[in-house]
This record gives C-alpha cells, sequence and structure tokens, in this order.
C-alpha cells in the first residue's frame, strides 16, 4: 500500500465555486489520475473507497461535488440552477485544473461518472479526446432526456419546478434538454471506453448502456447479473479492481 496526502480543493469557474477532494500518492513522478464524478443528488464522498483504493496503488484522484448537484453539495448553486449542462462546464474546469498539476501525468487522464455523472462523463469526453486518455461509465444515465422529455413533452408543459427524489429542479433543467438526442451528441471518443451496467437497473435499464457500446470505436461493456442501479458490496469491488486494471493497462 502506498501513501497518500487527501486534500480539499476549491476550483473556480464560471463565477461559482466548486468542491473537491484530491487523492495523490506519496510517490516519486507523476502518476495518472482518475476524476470521478457523481450522480443525481450525490456528492464528492460517493467515490471516496474508490479514490483511496487507487491512491494506495500509486494512481491520483479527484472527486467533486457538481454545483447544484446535490441538496447537500459543498459547491456552490442551488438544484434549481444545475443542468447537465452546468455539471459539463463543471467537469471542464476540473479536467482543465487537474492538467496543470505537478505529479499528475497530463498523458494520463481517465474520466470515471456515475448514473447522471456517467452522461455528464460521455458528453464531455467529446470535447477533450486528445486530453482524456480512457473513460469508465457506471450504470450511465443516458436515459434522462428521454424520460423527462415523455413527462414533459413541449416546452410549455414544463413547470418552473419540479420536485423528484426530494431534490428541486428549475426549469431549465427540463428545457436544455428538450428533444435532445444523447446518442447523437457521443461515440466520436475514439479511445478505449469501459462501460459497468448491471441487469436488473430499473432506473437506467441496460439497454443504454448497450446501445452506447454499438457507437464508440473501442468500448467493451461489463454486465453485473443481478445488480441494479447501485451496486453491492461485491459489485463495488469488482468496479474498482476492473477500474484499476483499465488504467494499468492503458497507461
Amino acid at each position: 500500500m502506498i501513501e497518500f496526502t487527501k486534500k480539499v480543493i476549491q476550483i473556480n469557474h464560471h463565477g461559482r465555486n466548486i468542491y473537491g477532494v484530491s487523492y495523490m500518492p506519496d510517490c516519486k513522478g507523476n502518476s495518472p489520475c482518475v476524476i470521478f464524478s457523481h450522480g443525481f443528488n450525490g456528492r464528492s464522498d460517493d467515490f471516496t473507497l474508490y479514490c483511496e483504493s487507487l491512491a494506495g496503488k500509486g494512481i491520483a484522484a479527484f472527486c467533486y461535488d457538481f454545483c447544484g448537484g446535490s441538496v447537500t453539495s459543498k459547491s456552490d448553486l442551488k438544484t434549481t440552477e444545475m443542468t447537465i449542462f452546468t455539471e459539463k462546464e463543471d467537469l471542464c474546469a476540473v479536467i482543465d485544473t487537474i492538467r496543470k498539476w505537478e505529479h499528475v501525468d497530463c498523458d494520463n487522464i481517465y474520466l470515471f461518472g456515475g448514473s447522471q455523472g456517467g452522461l455528464v462523463t460521455a458528453l464531455t469526453a467529446e470535447d477533450y479526446v486528445e486530453e482524456i486518455k480512457g473513460i469508465l461509465l457506471l450504470f450511465p444515465a443516458l436515459c434522462i432526456p428521454d424520460n423527462w422529455n415523455a413527462r414533459f413533452p413541449t416546452l410549455e408543459s414544463i413547470p418552473d419546478t419540479h420536485e423528484i427524489w426530494g431534490v428541486t429542479l428549475g426549469r431549465k433543467f427540463f428545457e436544455v434538454i428538450h428533444r435532445y438526442d444523447v446518442y447523437e451528441n457521443i461515440g466520436k471518443f475514439h479511445k478505449n471506453v469501459l462501460i459497468f451496467h448491471g441487469d436488473q437497473d430499473e432506473i437506467v435499464p441496460l439497454e443504454y448502456g448497450e446501445r452506447a457500446a454499438t457507437l464508440y470505436p473501442n468500448v467493451n461493456i461489463e454486465v453485473f447479473k443481478g445488480e441494479g442501479h447501485g451496486f453491492s458490496e461485491a459489485g463495488t469491488k469488482r468496479v474498482i479492481e476492473m477500474t484499476y486494471e483499465f488504467i494499468k493497462k492503458n497507461s
């Protein structure tokens, strides 16, 4: 086990502040780095176990709170101000910042996104094909536009606010994905992609991950039998191990 340093980091962009935590291995030279993006109403510490495990094996990691991404977010913005595109701006700012860090191998930066963070990661990677070495998507919520367009089929039907799972979203969240086709906006990322998806996922049906796997030129999809949206302890351990192997193979 390699010792590592955990540090709170603040990143300012677009007039708002992102709260994040870095995990830097205490070893010589520059390390590959994985940027973790959480899901809807999640937080940076959703990926603490991942970050600690990777850092202990010599791989740097960074997790953060999306601005407005949770009712308990430590970053700026209200949940009513958040959209998948403000979250994309957040991830872009994180990438741009980490690429300048000492002791990070900027040729070996990876993106890992879970659920809504997986959707944001997939969209962001399309703009960072040269800068990002590979992406890992954990039950990516590529269904979000479909779900909300079915719920609010016209712009006129979109309310000023709408609550789901204890989170109040603003009108803009729904407006920006009105008639938005995720699959027309992903697939150009030609480097290696690894998708993790459970075959019992009732929030993001497996078909969404399977369809994404047909678009990327270099992709593997790992289907976890019996797993839903949010993996068991055994499933999570396997994802962490596969993430480490993915990075070691590609770096």
